[in-house]
């Protein structure tokens, strides 16, 4: 099973252009579940739900619940008669979604802008899969917010984990580096986890060696900051594998780390990883990574 996880970074820039080069990246991917962040929806239009038409997958949506300090930030906002544009999660999917919460995550009055974590339970034919997407405060001196963030957000991963051989599966832009405290919160090897029980490990551990992980780097133009900045802030993380390897990470990458025909997606790359499916071969053909 392929999962992605991609903040597509809502409607700055060249939004347009960039959602058809976010389009050719996750066709040519062919994904079974994608975890979504900023994706942008003004009245009929919505770009988590267009991707999923064009794709063929199945699209659950979660609007942000307090949207206005985003829609200050860009540089075409609603006017008179206009829809305004709306900020939210989004889970894609092969199979159909049965169940879906939505959960606004703590933060301070001053740093309080929507921020959201989206449970979706996805059919998949032999068991459902508990995936989970989310997108913390991107503040650099916010690690104590993003601490509580994750809290919640482990929280939410403990009352849907139950019920299925397939373990929860965790997505996002987490705005924190793999050794940072909030992301040690998850998986409780290097500190106490968030909350008691099953841990959720970093599918990263099982990348290639020296494979470049960074998926907000100033090599990509829509990038402020210094020239060297490169960070993982985009994680995918797994909880421990089901009775027959359910849930195994084989694999895992980045995509969408340059442009496509001159346009880049997206100011962060994705993240990719495949899972077993249990007793089921690794790779089905053409897939591979």
């Amino acid at each position: 099973m392929r999962v992605v996880t991609w903040n597509l970074w809502w409607r700055f820039g060249p939004w347009r252009e960039r959602q058809k080069a976010v389009l050719a990246v996750l066709r040519e991917l062919a994904p079974d579940v994608v975890g979504l962040q900023e994706v942008w929806a003004a009245g009929a239009e919505n770009l988590a739900e267009w991707l999923a038409g064009e794709l063929g997958l199945y699209c659950a949506w979660a609007p942000s619940p307090e949207p206005g300090r985003w829609r200050e930030r860009i540089a075409d906002p609603a006017g008179p008669g206009a829809d305004p544009v709306d900020i939210g999660n989004a889970v894609l999917s092969r199979w159909p979604v049965v169940e879906q919460e939505t959960l606004l995550l703590p933060a301070p009055a001053d740093l309080a802008d929507g921020r959201a974590a989206l449970y979706a339970r996805v059919a998949a034919p032999a068991f459902d899969i508990p995936f989970f997407t989310t997108h913390l405060t991107s503040r650099p001196h916010a690690s104590a917010v993003r601490r509580a963030q994750v809290g919640a957000l482990v929280e939410l991963v403990a009352r849907h984990r139950d019920g299925t051989a397939f373990p929860p599966v965790v997505t996002g832009d987490f705005n924190a580096g793999p050794d940072s405290a909030e992301l040690r919160l998850l998986g409780g090897t290097h500190g106490t986890p968030a909350v008691p029980g099953p841990v959720l490990h970093d599918a990263w551990a099982h990348a290639a060696p020296n494979a470049p992980a960074a998926t907000w780097s100033a090599e990509n133009p829509y990038v402020t900051g210094p020239p060297g900045v490169a960070a993982r802030i985009d994680h995918i993380h797994v909880g421990p594998p089901g009775p027959a390897g359910e849930g195994r990470v084989h694999g895992v990458r980045r995509a969408g780390h340059g442009p496509v025909d001159g346009v880049w997606p997206s100011d962060h790359a994705a993240l990719v990883a495949d899972l077993l499916e249990g007793d089921a071969p690794p790779f089905r053909a053409g897939r591979d990574l």
